[in-house]
């Protein structure tokens, strides 16, 4: 399945055996010529707390903490095949806690699916950063190959950093670029990374570079972070939905108020299939 482009091998754990071994099927299915080919692995399970839970697995093994655009999928999933029909306040729990989801059905299959993804945090303690400053906001950051970029740095319950830049994104080189500011030593759990170009003030155009599957499609948690870090840079306002345009659609992100974000997007189904698990 895939929301906006950004692709998952999603495994029913609920009604079937998971591998053992999930981070070493991760890094071999998701692989694009010798596996099935994904952004990475989520996997489906029980919860006694929520309607289903999560876990995530990057193209490279790494667990990951939360997934917007993989959230979207389970809440389909878990409406069109383990039968939990609900359409509003839909709990999924994850690795960043339990989410709340808002489901868009039409002749019993979901066209889209809100999210609310709870608050953002610019607490470096929390990201986690390596320094001494309780925020990061607009602040440089030199690449290897001395390009200076100024980001601010956003939790969404995994780390992001984001910047606003005048050139055009499409022509960036990201192979280059995005696996030094993953690796930054900043960052040490590694980071992910956006760069924006403001269209106007309700549409932006986002590509980014996500730790442990290098440039997707897009990123659920990436567009929240970049419309919370366009709010809290003067860019843009709260309580307005935002359309942000990645490379594989456009997810809608509005920052409220109360310091709630929600996002909106659709969830596609693209094949089903059986495997034999070694």
């Amino acid at each position: 399945m895939h929301g906006a482009g950004n692709d998952y091998i999603y495994i029913d754990g609920i009604t079937n055996r998971i591998p053992a071994d999930i981070p070493a099927f991760a890094k071999r299915y998701s692989e694009r010529h010798k596996g099935i080919g994904a952004d990475g692995v989520v996997v489906i399970l029980p919860s006694d707390v929520a309607h289903c839970r999560m876990k995530m697995f990057n193209a490279d093994g790494s667990e990951g903490q939360m997934c917007g655009n993989a959230l979207r999928c389970v809440a389909k999933y878990t409406y069109e095949h383990i039968m939990i029909h609900r359409t509003e306040m839909m709990l999924i729990d994850t690795e960043s806690g339990i989410k709340v989801l808002n489901l868009k059905v039409r002749d019993g299959k979901v066209q889209s699916v809100s999210v609310q993804m709870g608050k953002p945090s610019f607490n470096t303690a929390k990201l986690p950063m390596n320094i001494k400053a309780d925020e990061f906001i607009d602040q440089p950051i030199a690449t290897s190959n001395g390009t200076q970029y100024n980001f601010t740095a956003v939790s969404m319950g995994n780390p992001h950093i984001v910047t606003f830049l005048d050139d055009d994104i499409r022509n960036l080189d990201l192979n280059t670029i995005g696996p030094n500011l993953e690796c930054n030593k900043l960052f040490p759990e590694r980071v992910n990374t956006e760069f924006i170009n403001i269209i106007d003030s309700t549409h932006f155009r986002m590509r980014v570079w996500e730790r442990g599957s290098g440039e997707t499609l897009a990123c659920g948690t990436g567009a929240c972070a970049a419309v919370v870090a366009a709010v809290k840079n003067g860019i843009a306002n709260r309580d307005t939905e935002i359309t942000v345009e990645l490379l594989g659609g456009s997810l809608f992100i509005t920052y409220h108020s109360d310091d709630n974000v929600t996002m909106r997007g659709e969830a596609i189904e693209v094949f089903t299939g059986i495997m034999e698990i070694e």
